[in-house]
This record gives C-alpha cells, sequence and structure tokens, in this order.
C-alpha cells in the first residue's frame, strides 16, 4: 500500500530540506578538515516494503532481470544468490528524484547494456528534470543525460509501461514515452542524446484528478508503453513496426510501420479505456493490450483484455470475465517466451479480498484464475502461499472469507514469465515482489507455490528511528505504509511489523532513556487512535486514547524514565499526560505543530520547536516557554535531540539554503545555542557509542561539511568531523533521521526515502579516526596494509572495494597507492579517489577530503571495470616506494 509515498517527500520539500548543493567539490570552496574512515553498509532487513511497478527480464541471457521501484531506485537479479543488487545506491542529495525510476529497459542485443528512466515527480516537488542513465556494466555505474522535462516514478499512472524501449534489430535505437504532454522521444546513439519525435501524433489527455491544483494527480499521463515487432525488422535494421499506448481513452494505440518516419492510430481499437500495458507475440503475430478505466495503481474500477491480429487488423475481446462483472483494471500483462500462447494477466486494482491472476494457453480463448469460489465466501486456490522469509506480509491479519492472509497481492501492475524458464514468474505488489518456480503446475491441475523473491530489494521510507541502549532491540523504525519493526538481529527479517495497533505510518516514535522497556509510537490510521504504548522494549503494543481533534501522528516524546508522555498530534494542539495516555490536557505557552522531544535525564524537562523558536518546559509538559534563543531555523525543517546522560545538552540541526541552515548546539537546555562554523548545513543528527577514550557520544549527521554532501561522524563533540559514506553511497535523501547505535562504537542507522533502514559499521575499532591527524610528510613512508575485495562480477565486468590502512605510527597527509593488473583488467569509473591507468599499472591519488589519514586509521575507495578470461587479484601494492601488506 503506497498511499504515503508522496507526502514523505511533499513534507521533505516542504520543510525546505531538499536544496543540497551538488556533492562535487566546488573549485574554490571552503573546506573543512576531514579524516577518512572506511564503512561497510548494510540494510536492516525488513525486504520489500514498497511498490514494484516494474519488471524486466533480458530477452537474450538467462538469468538477466531487473526491477524497479516508485521511489526506491533499480535492482538486479542475483540468480546464484536469489537476491536483488541495488544499482542507484550513488544517486546522490542534490538529485533524490533520480530514485525514482519510470521504466527500466535491458538491451536484448548486447546484455550488459541497461538503460534507466529517473525522475519522481513531474510537479515542483522535484527540484530536477528527469533523466536517462545509460549503462555498459549492468547498472555497475551509470552514465547520465539529462531531459529538458521531469519524470514521474511516483506519479500517477506509474504502473503503467514500460515508457523506455529498446529496439530489439538495433539497439542504438531507444523511444522514451513521456508525460506532461511532452510527446514522444527517440534516440538514435544508445541513449547518449535524445530528440522529440515531433510528427507522433498524441502526446495524451488523461489525467487522475483535473480538480487537483498541486500537478501532482492532474498531469497528463502521457505516453505510457512502446512496444516493437522484432519479426518487421532484420539484425542491424531499425526495426519497422512499433506500437505506441496513449494516455487518452479514445485514442489509445498507435502504430509506425517504417521505423518511426509515420504514425497513425490503429484503427477499430476499443474505447473508453487506458491501455495499460502492450506486449507483443512476434510468433503468433498477436499484440495482446490490458485495459482499465482508469490510470493505477490505486485505482480501476473496469477492465478489459483484447488481442490485436497484427497481420489482419481484427481486434477480439478476450477478457477472462464479462466487463459487467468487473470491478478493477487490467494491468499486468506477460507472454510466455518458451510457449507464445500462453498468456497471463494481473486485476491490479482487485484490493478485496484479493488480486486475481489469470492464465491462458490458447491465446486467450480459455482462462483460467489463480482462485475462484467454491461456495461463497469459501473459496479454493490453485496456489500455495509461503511467506516464511517475510513472515510480516501477513500483516497480522486474521481476515474472514473470502480474504485470506496473507494476500495473493494489490496493486499487482507488474507479472513478467521468466522468457527462459515457463516455471518461473514474478509478479510485484504494493508491498512485495513474489514470485514461484513451479509455475507449470497451474496447468496440470496442481498447486504452484508463490514466495517472496525480494530479498536485497528493500523499499521502505523512513521517518524515524531509535536504538536503545539496552534490552532486546537493537533498532526500532518508524516507516511509511507498513508502520515499522523492531529488530533484535539486524541481518534477519522481523516477524511482524508493529501490531495492536496497526499504523498505515509510523510517524514518531521514543523510548526512555533511563528505562528502554517504555516505547511509544504515534502515526496515521485509518480508523482508531493514533498512539501506542509498550512496556517490554517494543515487542508487545496496547493502544492509547486520543485527545480530541487529532488527525495525525505528529511527533512524541518519553519522559526519561517512562513516567509522562508529551505528544504534538496533528489536528490538535500539543498534549501531556503522566502514565500510559488514558487522560491528556493541553500544554501551554508552545504551538499547535511544534516538534517535541523529551531530555534524557531530567523526566520533567521537555523541549519543542516551532517557526524558528525554542520551547522548554520543566513542569512534565503542562508548560512550555519560549527561549530567547536567535539565529535558529525560521521554517520548520529542523530535527533537533537531547543528548543522553547530560542534562540540558541538545543538538538541533536544519534550515534552508535561503536562511539559517546548519548544526547548532546548546549546554544549558536551550536557552542558548552556539551554531558550529564548520557545518555548512545539517538535517539530521545522532548520537552513538563514544570512541575509546572519549567521554562524550559519538555524533552523526546527515550534512554538507567542507563543500561536500554525506553522512559523517564526530568523535570530538564536533571540533572535526569523518565523512563515513562515499560517493557510491548516497542513497537520494537521506533527511529525516539518524542515530548511532549506543552500544557499538561507529554504527550508525541512516533514514532513506525508499531504500529502507541503512546502517554502516567502521573498520576503525574504536579511536574514531577523527581530529585531522597533522602528519607533515606529502608522501606517507609508514608501514601499509591493502585489501582488495571483489565486490560483484559479471560476464565482462566487475565492482571492487580498496582499503588502505596507515599500520604506521605518524598521520599522513595525503597518499598514492599503485598497483598493477595481471590480467588486462581495465578501470572504468572509480570513486573516493582519483585515478590513472596505463596499461596494467593503475595510480590512485587521494580527493580533498580524504588525504588525512591518521595512524591506525583506514581509507576506501571503489570502482568498476571490464575482464575477460580471468579476473585476478592483484597481488602487490604500494603507497609511495612503500610496499604494502595484502590482508
Amino acid at each position: 500500500m503506497r498511499r504515503t509515498r508522496v507526502l514523505t517527500a511533499v513534507l521533505a520539500l516542504a520543510a525546505g530540506l531538499l536544496a543540497g548543493s551538488p556533492s562535487a567539490l566546488a573549485a574554490n570552496a571552503p573546506r573543512a578538515t576531514l579524516a577518512a574512515d572506511t564503512y561497510t553498509w548494510h540494510n536492516a532487513r525488513i525486504d520489500g516494503g514498497g511498490f514494484v511497478p516494474g519488471i524486466v527480464f533480458n530477452r537474450k541471457e538467462k538469468n538477466l532481470a531487473y526491477a524497479r521501484t516508485d521511489i526506491g531506485g533499480a535492482y538486479r537479479w542475483q540468480e546464484s544468490t536469489k537476491t536483488w543488487t541495488p544499482l542507484l545506491d550513488s544517486v546522490g542529495w542534490d538529485e533524490w528524484g533520480h530514485t525514482g525510476v519510470v521504466s527500466l529497459a535491458s538491451d536484448p542485443v548486447a546484455p550488459d547494456k541497461v538503460y534507466a528512466a529517473v525522475g519522481t515527480y513531474t510537479n515542483s516537488w522535484d527540484p530536477t528534470n528527469g533523466a536517462v542513465l545509460r549503462s555498459g556494466d549492468r547498472g555497475g555505474s551509470w552514465q547520465k543525460t539529462d531531459l529538458p522535462f521531469k519524470l514521474g516514478g511516483n506519479m500517477p499512472g506509474r504502473g503503467m509501461g514500460e515508457r523506455l524501449a529498446i529496439d530489439p534489430n538495433k539497439d542504438s535505437v531507444l523511444y522514451l514515452g513521456a508525460p506532461s504532454g511532452k510527446g514522444l522521444w527517440r534516440s538514435t546513439d544508445s541513449g547518449v542524446t535524445w530528440s522529440q519525435v515531433t510528427n507522433f501524433p498524441n502526446v495524451g489527455n488523461y489525467v487522475q484528478d483535473p480538480t487537483d491544483t498541486s500537478g501532482y494527480a492532474n498531469d497528463n499521463q502521457g505516453i505510457v508503453w512502446v512496444t516493437f515487432d522484432e519479426s518487421t525488422g532484420t539484425a542491424g535494421s531499425a526495426t519497422k513496426t512499433i506500437y505506441v499506448g496513449v494516455a487518452d481513452q479514445a485514442n489509445a494505440v498507435y502504430r509506425s510501420t517504417d521505423a518511426g518516419a509515420t504514425w497513425s492510430r490503429v484503427a477499430g481499437q476499443p474505447t473508453g479505456y487506458l491501455a495499460h500495458k502492450g506486449v507483443l507475440d512476434a510468433v503468433n503475430g498477436y499484440l495482446y493490450i490490458a485495459y482499465s478505466d482508469k490510470g493505477g495503481p490505486y485505482d480501476g474500477d473496469k477492465g478489459q483484455l483484447w488481442r490485436y491480429a497484427t497481420a489482419t487488423g481484427a481486434w477480439t475481446n478476450i477478457s477472462p470475465v464479462a466487463e459487467a462483472d468487473t470491478y478493477y483494471g487490467f494491468s499486468g500483462l506477460t507472454v510466455d517466451r518458451q510457449h507464445p500462447g500462453t498468456v497471463m494477466a494481473t486485476a491490479y486494482s482487485s484490493w478485496w479480498p484479493d488480486t486475481q491472476i489469470f492464465r491462458s494457453t490458447d491465446s486467450g480463448g480459455i482462462w483460467t484464475k489463480a482462485w475462484d469460489y467454491t461456495s461463497y465466501p469459501n473459496r479454493a486456490n490453485r496456489y500455495t502461499m509461503d511467506v516464511s522469509s517475510s513472515p510480516w506480509l501477513t500483516f497480522g491479519a486474521n481476515p474472514s472469507p473470502p480474504e485470506q492472509a496473507p494476500k495473493l497481492g494489490w496493486m499487482t501492475e507488474s507479472l513478467e514469465i521468466d522468457p527462459f524458464n515457463s516455471n518461473r514468474m514474478m509478479y510485484g505488489t504494493g508491498a512485495t515482489l513474489y514470485g514461484t518456480e513451479n509455475l507449470t503446475n497451474w496447468d496440470s491441475g496442481g498447486q504452484f507455490t508463490v514466495k517472496p523473491m525480494v530479498q536485497g530489494l528493500e523499499e521502505t521510507a523512513v521517518n524515524d528511528l531509535a536504538a536503545p541502549p539496552s534490552g532486546g532491540a537493537q533498532l526500532l523504525s518508524a516507516l511509511g505504509d507498513i508502520g515499522g519493526f523492531r529488530h533484535t538481529d539486524l541481518t534477519k527479517v522481523p516477524s511482524m511489523m508493529f501490531t495492536s495497533p496497526n499504523f498505515t505510518t509510523t510517524t514518531s516514535l521514543d523510548f526512555a532513556e533511563a528505562n528502554p522497556n517504555t516505547v511509544v509510537r504515534v502515526g496515521n490510521v485509518d480508523s482508531g487512535a493514533h498512539i501506542a504504548f509498550s512496556t517490554d522494549n517494543g515487542a508487545n503494543w496496547f493502544t492509547g486514547t486520543d485527545p480530541s481533534g487529532v488527525s495525525g501522528g505528529g511527533t512524541v516524546a518519553a519522559a526519561a524514565d517512562g513516567s509522562r508522555f508529551v505528544w504534538s498530534p496533528a489536528g490538535a494542539g500539543v498534549q501531556y499526560a503522566t502514565g500510559f495516555g488514558s487522560s491528556w490536557a493541553a500544554s501551554s505557552g508552545i504551538p499547535a505543530g511544534a516538534i517535541v522531544e523529551s531530555d534524557r535525564v531530567d523526566a520533567k524537562t521537555f523541549y519543542g520547536f516551532k517557526s524558528g523558536h525554542f520551547y522548554v518546559s520543566s513542569d512534565g509538559g503542562a508548560t512550555f516557554t519560549a527561549s530567547a534563543a536567535a539565529g535558529l531555523p525560521s521554517g520548520d525543517s529542523v530535527r533537533f535531540k537531547a543528548l543522553p546522560g547530560t542534562k540540558g545538552d541538545v543538538w538541533l540541526a536544519g534550515g534552508a539554503s535561503d536562511g539559517a541552515y546548519g548544526l547548532w548546539h546548546s549546554t544549558d537546555s536551550g536557552t542558548g545555542f552556539t551554531k558550529l562554523a564548520n557545518v555548512d548545513q545539517a538535517d539530521t543528527v545522532g548520537f552513538g557509542k563514544a570512541a575509546t577514550g572519549s567521554s562524550y557520544q559519538t555524533l552523526y549527521t546527515s550534512a554538507k561539511i567542507g563543500g561536500v554532501r554525506g553522512i559523517f561522524r564526530s568523535t570530538d563533540k564536533g571540533a572535526t568531523w569523518t565523512r563515513i559514506n562515499d560517493d557510491a553511497h548516497q542513497w537520494g535523501w537521506t533527511g529525516a533521521a539518524i542515530t548511532g547505535d549506543p552500544r557499538v562504537f561507529g554504527r550508525v542507522y541512516v533514514s532513506t526515502n525508499g531504500r529502507g533502514v541503512v546502517y554502516g559499521d567502521s573498520s576503525d575499532a574504536g579511536d574514531g579516526g577523527s581530529g585531522g591527524g597533522g602528519g607533515t610528510d606529502p608522501t606517507p613512508t609508514g608501514a601499509c596494509t591493502v585489501t582488495y575485495k571483489i565486490t560483484n562480477q559479471w560476464a565482462g565486468g566487475f565492482q571492487a572495494d580498496v582499503q588502505l590502512t596507515n599500520t604506521g605510527s605518524t598521520a599522513w597527509n595525503g597518499w598514492v597507492l599503485g598497483w598493477s593488473f595481471t590480467d588486462g583488467q581495465q578501470i572504468g569509473q572509480l570513486w573516493n579517489a582519483d585515478y590513472t591507468q596505463s596499461g596494467a599499472a593503475v595510480t590512485a591519488r587521494n580527493v580533498s577530503w580524504n588525504g588525512t589519514v591518521a595512524a591506525g586509521s583506514s581509507v576506501g575507495f571503489g570502482f568498476t571495470g571490464s575482464w575477460s578470461g580471468v579476473n585476478s587479484k592483484p597481488g602487490a601494492f604500494k603507497v609511495g616506494d612503500q610496499s604494502c601488506a595484502v590482508a
């Protein structure tokens, strides 16, 4: 269910958090002294959690498949591990919209090539235009062509497609269908340049809601798919016949028979519907089209399936049920390439009692269903569901027939049979990606097994994070759409999201610092209370009581000892309660909508922020007083937290590029704040275990420091900072929440808007590696160790990480690492260092922000490259004239 994914970005943009500058350093930008540390990054496993509107199998190479998400990037299937590899984590803060993928295309001639059309919103919410990304190494690295218009990976109609298509006979030719009346576009140089097909006759006219003035629901959904008839071309020559689907209920399908020189509306086509998908079976000469009366992915009241005979022009209604019996539209559509007469389709908007999947083995003459009624409300399924790998997919529900838990799905707009394996089928839902590997049991009267095929694909939007200092919970998360989770093991999928109650979206959570068994969360819900409590560290929950007028979760804070709570819900003013919120009273002296937090030592001290003003309560939230602190951000784009263990120690991050923006610190409960001069911009702040020898907790922030956007750490109260992520790990927008781990030095949890909860672990054992060092020799001569790790490898390409450790006794101020490949490998793209390659010899040099490496600390960089035959690891490395040990 992706009902709140729009709101995540809207709220972030409204808060002014998305105005960050490019991550590349300007030539004359002021720079802080940044030390270097190497982090490894993972997801706290949830597996899925979002809408998967597109699945693309390569038609030439077995087991090569991709998935696209609406806001969480793109992924490539790894057959050896049955997992997905993320491909767009390198998207940076300033181009966060490029994590929304509106379409994918895998080259049917040269399988190493893949393309992605990216952009999240077509209105002002997204600050950048769309782009087409192209990769020659299966998404390991990308080149980009910016477009003169926006694309909408999270817009209405995003499940239609694919909008991006490659000519199967001449793969240098690509087409892209644009929204917003921008028409049809074509590239003839493998996606490097694009031009509008000016003679294409229809730019589309369908909008979801003409009365919406935001630019979201009233945007023209445009041109929604392109399909080639490969039988009308030969290798090396452009395909003659091309079909294009347009968001126009009267004129949905167009065709060119001269390789795009001219276009015309296909005669005799159905009207009154939108063509969600167009899939061509060139063997039998049929174009199949799935129709819905709406654009999706949530709506759709009626639908039809049609078959068009490409040789005769005859249209045949092959709908599996009569139109009068549909209460849904059709969208997911696929042909079995091993047996082209086999066709499958989905009823994507059948929310109740379940989605439906249809299958025909005679080109749409006769259909069978994935499930049917025996005697209502009882049903018989042709499948069994096994969600043991993602048990939360039951949503903790125990529904009455005909509903079942887990459901077969909802928002099922993507459905694909593996072109090399008739037994494998995958389909996307609003919460996961399901699949089966014994699909043909359907035809023999047996049952096929449906399982999540989603490991590695993490697509939750994160609103808040909390890491208790004790108890079984390592991490508590507040998530959009699926509520949130209690992780006791970051490497395992939790058995269930928060329940009793289930929130559609959790907006805020907190625990009592001195009594972490006491936890509170608030969120949005269709009906019922918006607050819940736990007395066992988040394992079990009970529902609280709303004060009058509450319409949404807002923010919440727990007293340090768990004795009371302060809540700032949507729709009502700030409230306070003793005990577990059975009775609330209005707080005075603080405006409605304020962000609230608690002091982590004094159980009666709470804090608030609203519109540039900081508020303090010393009587448990009953009354607040505005602080005299000046110079804070004027808007509400602020996150602040009080430091555990010290009363009145508060850190505040936020702002906007047209005003105050940065990181502030108060040691007197907000009476006064000092702005850190070495932080350009900051959007989150969190605390973790102190470094060895330090008495102050480690600080973490998503910020811009020294002209560089990234995730930063300080072990000396903000005097110096270490950037701990790199250009390959940026995850778009990370401005909602951050927290360190109070039990593990260096571990940090980072919120993303669509890539789930990311956590990083440091290679540093505990001294922090920050402080700027002070080496004076520009060419290090001390001892060094190198770890060279191939992290991914495919036919002709690979990705590697290199970690260089200063094992000497003095700091380095600049470094140069050299090695030679033994098998002809060539670097294609390298990040977090500058490099040159001459033949087999490679030289990597520090960039401006990671040249200082303290004794005992490490620096890391990564690259993608090409190989053939053998891909041996280098056996020797040198820093200057010093040979390094190879780990």
